[in-house]
Protein backbone atom coordinates (compact mmCIF):
# COMPACT_ATOMS: atom_id res chain seq x y z
CA UNK A 1 0.00 0.00 0.00
CA UNK A 2 1.29 3.45 -0.91
CA UNK A 3 2.22 5.48 2.17
CA UNK A 4 1.19 9.09 2.79
CA UNK A 5 4.61 10.56 2.08
CA UNK A 6 4.90 8.55 -1.14
CA UNK A 7 1.61 9.97 -2.33
CA UNK A 8 2.68 13.54 -1.49
CA UNK A 9 6.04 13.15 -3.21
CA UNK A 10 4.46 11.68 -6.32
CA UNK A 11 2.11 14.66 -6.39
CA UNK A 12 5.15 16.98 -6.33
CA UNK A 13 6.72 15.06 -9.21
CA UNK A 14 3.52 15.44 -11.22
CA UNK A 15 3.66 19.17 -10.55
CA UNK A 16 7.32 19.82 -11.44
CA UNK A 17 7.98 16.96 -13.92
CA UNK A 18 11.79 17.20 -13.80
CA UNK A 19 14.17 15.46 -11.38
CA UNK A 20 17.63 17.08 -11.53
CA UNK A 21 20.20 14.33 -11.04
CA UNK A 22 22.98 15.86 -8.94
CA UNK A 23 26.58 14.68 -8.60
CA UNK A 24 28.25 16.96 -6.05
CA UNK A 25 31.90 16.89 -5.03
CA UNK A 26 31.92 19.58 -2.34
CA UNK A 27 29.17 19.92 0.27
CA UNK A 28 29.87 23.65 0.47
CA UNK A 29 28.23 23.97 -2.94
CA UNK A 30 25.00 22.33 -1.76
CA UNK A 31 23.10 25.37 -0.49
CA UNK A 32 24.05 27.68 -3.39
CA UNK A 33 23.01 24.87 -5.75
CA UNK A 34 19.66 24.49 -4.00
CA UNK A 35 19.16 28.26 -4.20
CA UNK A 36 19.86 28.20 -7.94
CA UNK A 37 17.32 25.41 -8.45
CA UNK A 38 14.71 27.23 -6.36
CA UNK A 39 15.34 30.57 -8.05
CA UNK A 40 14.94 28.89 -11.41
CA UNK A 41 11.58 27.46 -10.34
CA UNK A 42 12.44 23.80 -9.66
CA UNK A 43 12.38 22.73 -5.97
CA UNK A 44 13.59 19.16 -6.53
CA UNK A 45 17.02 17.54 -6.41
CA UNK A 46 18.19 13.92 -6.50
CA UNK A 47 21.57 13.89 -4.75
CA UNK A 48 23.27 10.76 -6.03
CA UNK A 49 25.48 8.65 -3.75
CA UNK A 50 28.35 8.78 -6.21
CA UNK A 51 30.62 11.04 -4.14
CA UNK A 52 31.65 11.17 -0.46
CA UNK A 53 30.04 14.61 -0.18
CA UNK A 54 26.53 13.48 -1.10
CA UNK A 55 25.01 12.87 2.34
CA UNK A 56 26.51 16.00 3.86
CA UNK A 57 25.22 17.99 0.89
CA UNK A 58 21.75 16.57 1.53
CA UNK A 59 21.94 17.46 5.24
CA UNK A 60 22.83 21.05 4.42
CA UNK A 61 20.05 21.42 1.89
CA UNK A 62 17.34 19.94 4.14
CA UNK A 63 18.48 22.15 7.03
CA UNK A 64 18.90 25.45 5.18
CA UNK A 65 16.46 25.02 2.27
CA UNK A 66 13.58 23.01 3.80
CA UNK A 67 11.26 23.96 0.92
CA UNK A 68 13.35 21.73 -1.39
CA UNK A 69 12.20 18.21 -2.17
CA UNK A 70 15.72 16.85 -1.70
CA UNK A 71 16.20 13.13 -2.13
CA UNK A 72 18.93 10.57 -2.66
CA UNK A 73 19.73 8.52 -5.75
CA UNK A 74 22.00 5.55 -6.51
CA UNK A 75 20.81 3.80 -3.35
CA UNK A 76 22.02 0.21 -3.62
CA UNK A 77 21.28 -1.32 -0.19
CA UNK A 78 19.38 -0.88 3.06
CA UNK A 79 22.33 0.71 4.84
CA UNK A 80 22.44 3.49 2.27
CA UNK A 81 18.66 3.90 2.49
CA UNK A 82 18.99 4.24 6.26
CA UNK A 83 21.75 6.82 5.91
CA UNK A 84 19.67 8.77 3.40
CA UNK A 85 16.67 8.76 5.72
CA UNK A 86 18.76 9.91 8.66
CA UNK A 87 20.15 12.73 6.52
CA UNK A 88 16.63 13.95 5.83
CA UNK A 89 15.92 12.55 2.36
CA UNK A 90 12.45 13.35 1.04
CA UNK A 91 12.64 10.40 -1.35
CA UNK A 92 14.91 7.54 -2.41
CA UNK A 93 15.71 6.38 -5.93
CA UNK A 94 17.65 3.25 -6.83
CA UNK A 95 18.99 2.06 -10.20
CA UNK A 96 17.47 -1.39 -9.72
CA UNK A 97 14.65 -3.18 -7.93
CA UNK A 98 15.93 -4.17 -4.49
CA UNK A 99 13.16 -5.69 -2.38
CA UNK A 100 14.98 -5.01 0.89
CA UNK A 101 15.39 -1.32 0.05
CA UNK A 102 11.75 -0.99 -0.99
CA UNK A 103 10.53 -2.75 2.16
CA UNK A 104 12.70 -0.52 4.36
CA UNK A 105 11.39 2.63 2.72
CA UNK A 106 7.75 1.58 2.91
CA UNK A 107 8.17 0.55 6.54
CA UNK A 108 9.62 3.98 7.40
CA UNK A 109 7.23 6.00 5.24
CA UNK A 110 9.97 7.17 2.87
CA UNK A 111 8.93 7.65 -0.78
CA UNK A 112 10.83 5.19 -2.98
CA UNK A 113 11.14 4.89 -6.74
CA UNK A 114 13.18 1.80 -7.65
CA UNK A 115 14.63 1.27 -11.09
CA UNK A 116 13.17 -1.21 -13.54
CA UNK A 117 14.04 -2.17 -17.10
CA UNK A 118 11.92 -5.23 -17.92
CA UNK A 119 8.34 -6.46 -17.71
CA UNK A 120 9.33 -8.98 -15.03
CA UNK A 121 10.81 -6.24 -12.86
CA UNK A 122 7.69 -4.10 -13.27
CA UNK A 123 5.53 -7.06 -12.22
CA UNK A 124 7.75 -7.64 -9.18
CA UNK A 125 7.44 -3.97 -8.25
CA UNK A 126 3.66 -4.11 -8.55
CA UNK A 127 3.67 -7.04 -6.13
CA UNK A 128 5.49 -4.76 -3.65
CA UNK A 129 2.66 -2.26 -3.86
CA UNK A 130 4.29 0.30 -6.16
CA UNK A 131 3.00 1.73 -9.42
CA UNK A 132 5.56 4.46 -10.24
CA UNK A 133 9.10 3.40 -11.14
CA UNK A 134 12.33 4.81 -12.38
CA UNK A 135 12.81 3.41 -15.90
CA UNK A 136 16.56 3.22 -16.52
CA UNK A 137 18.56 3.50 -18.73
CA UNK A 138 15.73 4.60 -21.00
CA UNK A 139 17.67 5.64 -24.09
CA UNK A 140 19.44 2.28 -24.16
CA UNK A 141 16.17 0.44 -23.57
CA UNK A 142 14.47 2.05 -26.55
CA UNK A 143 13.32 5.51 -25.53
CA UNK A 144 9.83 6.78 -26.30
CA UNK A 145 8.84 3.70 -28.40
CA UNK A 146 9.67 1.45 -25.44
CA UNK A 147 7.44 3.48 -23.13
CA UNK A 148 4.65 3.30 -25.69
CA UNK A 149 4.99 -0.49 -25.78
CA UNK A 150 4.86 -0.73 -21.98
CA UNK A 151 1.63 1.27 -21.92
CA UNK A 152 -0.20 -1.71 -23.44
CA UNK A 153 0.24 -4.43 -20.80
CA UNK A 154 0.89 -1.99 -17.96
CA UNK A 155 -1.94 0.48 -18.36
CA UNK A 156 -1.97 1.56 -14.70
CA UNK A 157 1.79 1.89 -14.31
CA UNK A 158 3.76 5.14 -14.58
CA UNK A 159 7.45 5.90 -14.95
CA UNK A 160 10.17 8.42 -14.23
CA UNK A 161 12.52 7.66 -17.14
CA UNK A 162 16.19 8.58 -16.94
CA UNK A 163 19.47 7.58 -18.50
CA UNK A 164 20.37 9.51 -21.63
CA UNK A 165 17.67 12.17 -21.25
CA UNK A 166 18.96 15.65 -22.03
CA UNK A 167 17.79 19.19 -22.71
CA UNK A 168 17.47 18.17 -26.37
CA UNK A 169 15.14 15.20 -25.92
CA UNK A 170 13.13 15.42 -22.69
CA UNK A 171 9.99 16.98 -24.17
CA UNK A 172 8.73 13.91 -26.13
CA UNK A 173 8.99 11.88 -22.92
CA UNK A 174 6.88 14.32 -20.92
CA UNK A 175 4.21 14.21 -23.63
CA UNK A 176 3.55 10.52 -22.83
CA UNK A 177 0.63 9.61 -20.57
CA UNK A 178 2.64 7.03 -18.62
CA UNK A 179 5.49 9.44 -17.78
CA UNK A 180 5.33 11.45 -14.57
CA UNK A 181 8.78 13.08 -14.52
CA UNK A 182 12.11 12.86 -16.33
CA UNK A 183 15.43 12.54 -14.55
CA UNK A 184 18.72 13.89 -15.83
CA UNK A 185 21.69 16.13 -15.05
CA UNK A 186 21.32 18.73 -17.79
CA UNK A 187 20.16 21.64 -15.59
CA UNK A 188 23.07 21.17 -13.17
CA UNK A 189 25.93 19.08 -14.60
CA UNK A 190 28.71 18.00 -12.28
CA UNK A 191 31.27 20.35 -13.85
CA UNK A 192 28.94 23.35 -13.51
CA UNK A 193 28.47 22.59 -9.81
CA UNK A 194 32.20 22.05 -9.27
CA UNK A 195 32.89 25.34 -11.07
CA UNK A 196 30.24 27.09 -8.96
CA UNK A 197 28.48 28.28 -12.11
CA UNK A 198 25.23 28.80 -10.25
CA UNK A 199 23.92 31.55 -12.51
CA UNK A 200 24.34 29.21 -15.46
CA UNK A 201 22.41 26.55 -13.54
CA UNK A 202 19.71 29.05 -12.66
CA UNK A 203 19.28 29.99 -16.32
CA UNK A 204 19.15 26.34 -17.43
CA UNK A 205 16.49 25.60 -14.83
CA UNK A 206 14.37 28.56 -15.92
CA UNK A 207 14.57 27.48 -19.55
CA UNK A 208 13.58 23.90 -18.68
CA UNK A 209 10.70 24.99 -16.45
CA UNK A 210 9.42 27.23 -19.22
CA UNK A 211 9.54 24.39 -21.73
CA UNK A 212 7.77 22.04 -19.32
CA UNK A 213 4.99 24.60 -18.90
CA UNK A 214 4.63 24.80 -22.67
CA UNK A 215 4.15 21.04 -22.86
CA UNK A 216 1.37 21.24 -20.31
CA UNK A 217 -0.32 24.09 -22.15
CA UNK A 218 -0.16 22.20 -25.44
CA UNK A 219 -1.69 19.08 -23.91
CA UNK A 220 -4.53 21.04 -22.30
CA UNK A 221 -5.28 23.38 -25.20
CA UNK A 222 -8.54 22.66 -27.07
CA UNK A 223 -8.20 21.75 -30.71
CA UNK A 224 -8.99 24.38 -33.25
CA UNK A 225 -12.06 24.09 -35.47
CA UNK A 226 -9.81 23.21 -38.40
CA UNK A 227 -8.14 20.43 -36.42
CA UNK A 228 -11.49 19.01 -35.33
CA UNK A 229 -12.70 18.95 -38.93
CA UNK A 230 -9.48 17.30 -40.10
CA UNK A 231 -9.84 14.61 -37.46
CA UNK A 232 -13.30 13.55 -38.67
Amino acid sequence: MMNVQQSMMTKALRRWRIIPVIVIDDAKSAVPLASALLDGGLPIAEITLRTPAALEALRRITKEQPEMFAGVGTVLNVRQAEQARQAGAHFIISPGLNRAVVDYCLEHDVPVYPGVATASEIEAGLEMGLDLFKLWPIETLGGVPYLNLLAGPFGGVEFNPSGGITAANFEPYLALKNVVACGGPWVAPQDWIAGRQFEKIRAAVRDTVKRVSSIGATQKAPRSAEARVAAR
